[in-house]
């Protein structure tokens, strides 16, 4: 009895401690919600006018987003948006996290997500977790701090922690860090509607976004702060307005100011008190204050580390998979998918459970609405798995692929690069291709960067016809410098097995794309040469060079191209200049002489053999296979 007694009185004084609101009371509106979202709205206007006059001119601006700080702190580009950032954190260890809720486009979506729910009759309820709150914070901790921290340890001795700060204010590459449109649009639906349908108000800066776990530090050092008169009365007006979540009557009346770092002073309680008790003041940051949480978690403890462990997961097996999905985009799709685990457990485990309005089981068992959840949630974390699985083989495939340490320049001095291969490259070339062949037979979206890499396997594994095939096929997914250089690529592999015509055409495929790619010029002088065209050959290698005098090849195929021409004069000059830009390595000398031996001298050919097996004697062994 005394227990049953004592379990009453608790329960009844918890309920006595909320708010309640009288059912003659109007439903409390906060007058500020209109201003806020015309400055939101504006917001969004602006950044389409940059982007549209960046369209128009080619240059603008450099984005203005927080993010491209990271390129300032990793490589000292000094940006428009690590400025825009710094002034942010400065404002709000002053005024506290006002930049969210009235300066952040992704706050703008979820608002329109939450007010567009609400119209339908959809509330969206938080979804409150101990554990998770710590990502944005460790995200951010990844992103700005740890690749200096790393930089610390590896470094050389001479070589700066900070990099020297250079001018990238101006640029004509706005969308360069930004993701393709096609990837931006399900972006913007995941972590604007989905985060707010199944997390609440607020759900993807609460559990995913990194700037507000920065912004969220700084808060508790502001000054500035929603505080409270002797005029409160506890009514509740405030909470019930209040689009972060935040539990401000009880805050207020415990600390005499709102002390959760998710306030972003929207300044709606200000608003919507009907004593004009509240107003935001100057006084002591809430890090000097000891507090308590208000709020009651969702999970019990076992479920907050099986939620965390699902979301790490989840992440992983999104994160850039097929190349695609950013990072940001992940820690969304990561939140959605954990709250969905949770209630796929709760479901399971427990005898009612509902989603919103919908009753999902009963006493009586899992309703028609909860099979459907349940087949609906299955599918969502079914395509989590299956990009894990794809992520899986394609960071297999890249490993193999970056452990192979034959120089692409040597690699396409011969048709068969496999030679220069060790035991452990050449089953790194094996594994790399079964990597790259299963994520690309069970895909559901091509991985355009992958595609190269398969190509250079291939040609590593003696089969050239392949990779110049997927070389076409890369080049044909991509834009830019990144088009010219698989064109250039499929034209050297094209020459080392003697389709020179076709070489041409791919190198004149690469320069139109990027007419600064004088290695394309270059590897056309080779094509024109070996098909007879010998003073195409030497103009175009006479071109490459001035343009670049820094490239060793065209000059010494000059110098002996005139040698051969007769030009005695010309070949001792072009020589020079070889000689003065050719790298003292071994292994590139070689590549030389294999080269020069390619195009029929055979004489030169071996004094750069000499010279590289005095610098490298292990070639020598190698002799017999070029003799």
């Amino acid at each position: 009895m005394s227990s049953t007694c004592e379990k009453t009185s608790s329960n009844t004084k918890q309920r006595a401690s909320l708010p309640v609101l009288s059912k003659v009371d109007v439903r409390p509106r906060s007058s500020r919600g209109k201003w806020r979202a015309a400055v939101l709205i504006t917001i969004n206007v602006l950044m389409i006018i940059h982007l549209i006059q960046w369209l128009v001119m080619g240059v603008t601006v450099s984005p203005i987003e927080p993010s491209e700080a990271m390129y300032t702190i990793q490589r000292g580009t000094v940006n428009a948006g690590a400025i825009f950032f710094a002034l942010a954190i400065l404002s709000t260890l002053i005024l506290g996290r006002w930049v969210c809720g009235w300066g952040c486009h992704i706050v703008a979506l979820q608002d329109l997500c939450s007010w567009l729910l609400n119209r339908i009759g959809l509330k969206p309820r938080e979804f409150r977790s101990r554990l998770l709150i710590f990502v944005p914070v460790i995200v951010a901790f990844y992103m700005f701090a740890w690749p200096t921290v790393v930089k610390f340890f590896t470094k050389p001795k001479n070589e700066p922690l900070i990099p020297q700060f250079t001018n990238h204010l101006i640029t004509t590459g706005f969308w360069d860090t930004f993701p393709p449109v096609l990837v931006a649009i399900p972006f913007l639906f995941v972590c604007g509607f989905l985060t707010v349908y199944f997390l609440g108000n607020k759900g993807f800066c609460t559990y995913a976004c990194p700037y507000g776990g920065i912004f969220g530090i700084a808060e508790k050092a502001a000054p500035g702060r929603i505080r409270v008169t002797d005029a409160c009365n506890s009514c509740g007006h405030c909470t019930a307005v209040c689009t972060s979540n935040v539990i401000v009557h009880s805050e207020v009346e415990k600390y005499k100011m709102v002390v959760d770092p998710g306030c972003m002073k929207c300044m709606d309680c200000v608003s919507a008190c009907p004593n004009d008790a509240l107003y935001f003041g100057f006084g002591k940051p809430s890090m000097f204050v000891e507090t308590t949480s208000s709020k009651k978690y969702n999970l019990s403890w076992p479920e907050e580390i099986g939620a965390a462990i699902v979301f790490g997961l989840s992440y992983f097996f999104i994160w850039d998979v097929y190349q695609l999905v950013p990072m940001l985009m992940a820690l969304g799709i990561a939140c959605v998918t954990t709250f969905l685990a949770v209630r796929l457990y709760q479901i399971a485990r427990n005898r009612s459970i509902s989603f919103y309005s919908w009753n999902l089981r009963n006493s009586s068992g899992i309703t028609t609405k909860g099979w459907i959840f349940i087949a609906l949630a299955s599918i969502w974390i079914g395509i989590n798995i299956h990009s894990g699985w794809i992520r899986y083989n394609e960071i297999g495939g890249a490993t193999a692929y970056e452990n192979i340490r034959v120089p692409d320049e040597l690699a396409i001095a011969q048709s068969d690069p496999g030679t220069w291969l060790t035991d452990a490259e050449k089953e790194n070339v094996r594994k790399g291709r079964e990597y790259f062949y299963r994520s690309r037979s069970t895909a559901l979206f091509t991985n355009k960067e992958a595609i190269s890499k398969l190509a250079w396997l291939e040609f590593f594994d003696g089969d050239p016809n392949a990779a110049i095939d997927r070389l076409a096929d890369s080049a044909s997914r991509t834009s830019g410098p990144t088009r010219a250089l698989n064109y250039y690529y499929r034209g050297a592999v094209l020459n080392t097995i003697g389709r020179y015509s076709d070489a041409i055409e791919s190198f004149d495929k690469a320069l139109a794309q990027s007419p600064e790619l004088m290695v394309a010029e270059q590897e056309k002088g080779v094509s024109l040469w070996l098909l007879g065209r010998r003073e195409e050959a030497m103009n175009v290698w006479k071109r490459a060079s001035d343009t670049n005098p820094n490239l060793p090849l065209a000059a010494t195929f000059l110098a002996v191209a005139s040698t051969s021409a007769g030009d005695t004069a010309g070949a001792s000059m072009f020589q020079k200049q070889a000689d003065k830009v050719t790298p003292p390595d071994g292994r590139y000398l070689w590549m030389v002489g294999l080269r020069l031996r390619s195009l029929g001298f055979s004489e030169q050919a071996d004094r750069y053999f000499l010279r590289a097996i005095q610098m490298e004697p292990s070639l020598r062994q190698r002799l017999a296979a070029v003799s």
